[in-house]
């Protein structure tokens, strides 16, 4: 009997426990600010129950989180480029904290949380959505013209500096071949009006990879470019590649290999992946990439397409996988493999400037066409689209039709043979198409 009545005392006991709240600590605050919202973090010990809402008049935020203390400073934040105007803190009898967020302007709130993994502990996620527009004026011609802005792509040449990357015969690094291709290929894109590219490098040296994609951030990117020219355990393998960022893992055996390869680019270069300063960009970057993944993955099927009529593709649909280059939340992103170092074939190839600048005017026609069928709402070409009968180029690969084209480019088979002049529906491996953009 007495054991009967401890054994139901102590499952009483266990489930009271596995009922309550841990008490937690709120160890850090950090703030990242992107073009259309705020993103702040909360390092928690423990994760409790919280309510996030909005108060007017004045406007802010409040976050009320369960059995937490605060244990980190606030005030020392920064706030000049947010719509925060200030945190306020407290904590009530219950051991419930609150935050406050006193706002500058509207907002629109969100938030998640993120467990804990390797690397990084449990964290609460919140995005303050912009809500104010910008005032409507009048605007002169003058005015109008200067806000037909350039395309920006930004392009970045891969490894660098202690980091070659891949090695090929006659000691063909990769981080030479594809900072020379890089340097083409800005050289294509200047010269096309509506564009504006920049280069992550322009000499040998280092960057970290998280680096890469925030300098395209600061820089405006409609597009990150990322070239390589990789290698494979297996030397047999070849062929040219485009990928986009797969948030469930790559689609093959070789672009897991590669992923993995290019992810520990940092290490090589004696930098540490994992840093404060990025853990805010590295934990929410998978979560908030559906933005830019259609513009990413349109982008690369026209540059596959480009690059297929020059040379072998290792697959002839884009791939995906989880380069750490690619995951920008906010800017379309792909990554080219111009071929594999490792094969000599390839490497020979590689070797050679004409291969170089015909492979870098390829991946330009694939960028171009891209833009100019899908510009971006106040650039030059957007504005060129709306008033002129832009036209993107289509070079014929084995297996195209004319309807499939028409599909892809989004207009009719009747248009696209008339604006090429084509009688019936016969068309041949290197014909050039006209597109008509309307």
């Amino acid at each position: 009997m007495q054991k009967r009545i401890f054994s139901l005392l102590f499952l009483g006991l266990a489930s009271l426990m596995v009922g309550s709240a841990f008490a937690a600590e709120l160890n850090g605050v950090r703030l990242w600010r992107a073009p259309d919202h705020t993103r702040i973090v909360l390092d928690l010990s423990e994760i409790n129950n919280y309510k996030i809402f909005p108060l007017a008049n004045p406007h802010r935020v409040v976050v009320d989180i369960d059995n937490t203390r605060l244990k980190t400073d606030v005030s020392k934040l920064e706030l000049s480029k947010t719509p925060i105007r200030n945190i306020r803190s407290s904590a009530d009898k219950n051991g419930r904290m609150r935050l406050v967020f006193d706002l500058a302007q509207l907002v629109k709130p969100n938030s998640f949380t993120l467990k804990k993994d390797a690397g990084h502990g449990n964290r609460l996620v919140i995005d303050l959505h912009d809500l104010q527009k910008r005032k409507n004026t009048i605007k002169t011609a003058s005015k109008v013209q200067s806000q037909r802005r350039d395309v920006v792509v930004v392009i970045d040449a891969g490894h660098g500096g202690e980091d070659p990357g891949a090695v090929g015969d006659r000691n063909l690094l990769e981080k030479h071949v594809v900072l020379d291709i890089s340097k083409r290929l800005q050289r294509l894109l200047k010269k096309e009006t509506g564009f504006r590219a920049e280069l992550t490098r322009t000499g040998d040296y280092s960057i970290q990879l998280r680096k890469r994609s925030e300098m395209a951030r600061d820089k405006g990117a409609d597009l990150l470019v990322s070239i390589h020219a990789d290698s494979f355990k297996n030397r047999t393998a070849h062929g040219a590649s485009v990928f986009t960022l797969s948030s469930n893992g790559a689609s093959s055996e070789s672009a897991r290999w590669l992923a993995s390869r290019e992810n520990n680019a940092d290490l090589v270069g004696g930098v540490e992946l994992i840093d404060k300063g990025w853990m805010l960009k590295k934990t929410l970057i998978d979560l908030t990439m559906n933005a830019s993944l259609d513009v990413s993955q349109n982008a690369a099927s026209q540059v596959l397409d480009s690059i297929g009529t020059m040379a072998d593709l290792h697959k002839n649909e884009v791939e995906q996988a989880g380069f750490l280059v690619l995951k920008s939340p906010d800017i379309p992103s792909i990554l080219v493999e111009t071929g594999f170092i490792s094969n000599r074939k390839e490497a020979g190839k590689l070797s050679k400037p004409a291969y170089r600048q015909k492979m870098a005017q390829k991946i330009f026609l694939g960028i171009k066409n891209y833009f100019q069928q899908s510009p971006p709402d106040g650039t030059y070409l957007a504005w060129r689209k709306r008033t002129a009968p832009v036209i993107a180029e289509h070079v014929i690969k084995r297996g195209d039709t004319l309807s499939e084209i028409a599909i892809r480019y989004r207009v009719s088979i009747a248009l696209l043979k008339k604006f090429n002049r084509i009688n019936g529906n016969n068309i041949h491996v290197g014909q050039r198409l006209r597109i008509p953009l309307s």
